[in-house]
């Protein structure tokens, strides 16, 4: 797409100088008289007009179809890398994130933390489920603020969120946990909130020393049940 952009740009550009080359020539006084003293001139000078003119029609035709694809191409991007509930990232991007170290052996500076929502299946039943949306939505809006300069944070499924670190450090993490923490306190306090309480499981490379970043998700997902502080009401 952007190799015919810039073809169609090309195209405008020669088109912009063949006109004004021509206007400029027009305006010459012996070229005036020529091309309007001699009828197959003057029949020539209008075709080389029109066909000028058509042109720059169908350039701009062109180039409003190339924003429509563009569009169409971000619209459709955005309904398979996002979750249409949260917002954030989904499934299919946690996969793309974790593929690029299926094929090499994971560095010692990978992080991950599984978070799981573990209030949404009972605000869910108690309330309805567009009540256990809002939830959700809620939710994935403090972990993405949370992970703003620090790390990557998707939908996983269900009610499970994924946080990968790059270049982890473990004042990434704690900091990452900590603005989770106030943010869930805020809300919680909140007049006619609904209260969020997750779980959260921690896995760093540098202790772990695994090969595979899926069994560094596992260890992080099973650490989950052992999670103690993070339950908010």
């Amino acid at each position: 797409m952007k190799k015919y952009t810039s073809f169609k740009v090309l195209q405008l550009a020669i088109l912009a100088i063949l006109t004004i080359l021509s206007l400029f020539l027009l305006l010459k006084p012996e070229v005036k008289q020529f091309v309007f003293s001699s009828r197959p001139a003057t029949i020539l000078f209008f075709v080389v007009w029109v066909l000028l003119l058509v042109s720059f029609i169908f350039l701009l035709i062109d180039f409003n179809l190339i924003s429509t694809i563009k569009l169409n191409y971000h619209n459709l991007y955005g309904v398979a890398y996002s979750d249409p509930i949260s917002g954030m990232p989904n499934r299919f991007s946690c996969d793309t994130v974790i593929e690029k170290y299926y094929d090499e052996k994971l560095p010692e500076n990978i992080g991950c933390i599984m978070i799981d929502l573990s209030n949404l299946s009972e605000i869910n039943n108690l309330y309805t489920h567009a009540t256990g949306n809002r939830l959700l939505k809620d939710f994935s809006n403090i972990l993405s603020t949370a992970a703003t300069s620090l790390c990557f944070v998707g939908r996983n499924g269900g009610n499970k969120f994924l946080a990968i670190f790059e270049d982890c450090t473990e004042e990434n993490i704690d900091l990452f946990i900590q603005r989770i923490e106030n943010r869930v306190a805020q809300h919680n306090q909140a007049p006619d909130s609904i209260a969020i309480e997750y779980h959260t499981g921690i896995a760093l490379n540098r202790n772990e020393h695994l090969d595979q970043i899926t069994r560094l998700i596992a260890l992080a997902n099973k650490r989950i049940s052992r999670s103690t502080n993070v339950q908010r009401s």
